[in-house]
Parts: C-alpha cells; sequence; structure tokens
C-alpha cells in the first residue's frame, strides 16, 4: 500500500510526515519511534529531536524508512 502523500518528489509538510509515520508504523508506535528511536542517520537524534532542530520532514522520513526497512514503494 503506498503512503498517503503518495511518495517523495518534492518537499513534505509536517503533518504530511505525521501522516506517513502514521500509516506505516500505527499511531501508537509511530508516537513511540518518533519520541525514543535514536536516528544514526541524523547524527544521534529521535525523529522528534531532529525536526525540531530543524530537519526537513522529508530527510527524517527517509531516516525512519532507512532504519526500519520500509520498502522503496512505501517511501
Amino acid at each position: 500500500m503506498a503512503c498517503p502523500a503518495g511518495g517523495y518528489g518534492g518537499g513534505v509538510r509536517l503533518t504530511e510526515f505525521h501522516e506517513m509515520v502514521r500509516h506505516e508504523f500505527g499511531t501508537l508506535r509511530g508516537e513511540a519511534l518518533l519520541a525514543d528511536h535514536v536516528l544514526a542517520g541524523l547524527g544521534g537524534l529521535t525523529a522528534a529531536q531532529a525536526i525540531e532542530a530543524g530537519h526537513d520532514p522529508r530527510d527524517v522520513w527517509r531516516a525512519l524508512c532507512v532504519e526500519f526497512d520500509v520498502p522503496p514503494s512505501r517511501r
């Protein structure tokens, strides 16, 4: 199933980012991943910290996809 935002051809809004996280990981797990999982690809920040620090949501989504082996068709 494709992500609701239709993939990553361009930029992504923060609301789209959260929608894709919920769609891929579920609401509860997605919230836990954003708050607790440290992303090696983003300097050891959690996704929430990375967003707060100004990282592009697209880059945070890509880092989550890499670390959790999200198939390319759902990225």
